[in-house]
């Protein structure tokens, strides 16, 4: 499975929106500049982002975008599935109940898919956008220690 770059793009710009939007609501301007996207597609992202009911829109003057859960409520998966559409790197017939596959009652194959599918939707579904905002910060602050080896320059 390979994640395009709505996926990968619109992951970190929901982590950045979360992190920003705590004082108020986020211009896409910014989240575009922080994250290096264009911000022509990263409107893209943020309209599927919204469709799926992650994002909700805050118009006029200090208008911009805020989550509409809370960051422990959204799932790294629900962010993927709202852009990417299904995460199931296996397209088997055999696992639909109604457009099953002819040899769908003798595949033993179809339990190697379900498995893989199921344990990638488990692992994106277990990882919250609260736990990369937490990682973020911890990463933001090891980057701040002034005199480290590892101080990022600016």
């Amino acid at each position: 499975m390979k994640l395009s770059t709505k996926g990968r793009y619109g992951l970190r710009a929901m982590v950045d929106l979360v992190v920003h939007s705590a004082e108020e609501p986020v211009p896409l301007s910014n989240i575009a500049a922080r994250q290096h996207i264009s911000e022509n597609y990263l409107e893209q992202l943020i309209a599927r982002l919204k469709k799926a009911g992650l994002v909700t829109g805050v118009r006029g003057a200090g208008g911009g975008y805020i989550p509409s859960r809370c960051a422990e409520e959204i799932s790294v998966g629900d962010v993927l599935r709202a852009l990417e559409g299904s995460l199931d790197p296996v397209d088997c017939p055999g696992l639909s109940e109604e457009n099953g596959c002819d040899g769908a009652d003798v595949c033993v194959t179809k339990y190697v898919w379900k498995r893989i599918n199921d344990s990638i939707n488990q692992a994106v579904d277990e990882i919250k956008i609260s736990d990369l905002v937490r990682e973020s910060r911890e990463v933001a602050e090891k980057n701040r220690i002034p005199g480290s080896c590892c101080e990022k320059k600016e």
